[in-house]
């Protein structure tokens, strides 16, 4: 089982992705407004949530591979 070592910032910027891109979902499902306005910002927030959650995983995958492997140079 591969382990992750997070900081609290990083959390907090992944749960923000996170939101941002369920708040885009909820709208495109929703119909409290006009259909347009709605796929509009919907799309809009859901595309930015998962265009900034793709860097994040890259750099939290590239962190923890470098950790173990300054991990085995220690050793």
């Amino acid at each position: 089982m591969k382990t992750y070592s997070l900081t609290l910032p990083l959390i907090g910027l992944i749960s923000g992705t996170r939101a941002i891109a369920g708040s885009g979902l909820a709208l495109l499902l929703g119909d409290k407004i006009k259909e347009s306005q709605r796929h509009a910002i919907g799309w809009a927030l859901l595309g930015v949530g998962v265009l900034t959650t793709i860097p994040i995983v890259a750099m939290v995958i590239s962190n923890s591979n470098r950790n173990v492997s300054q991990a085995k140079l220690q050793l």
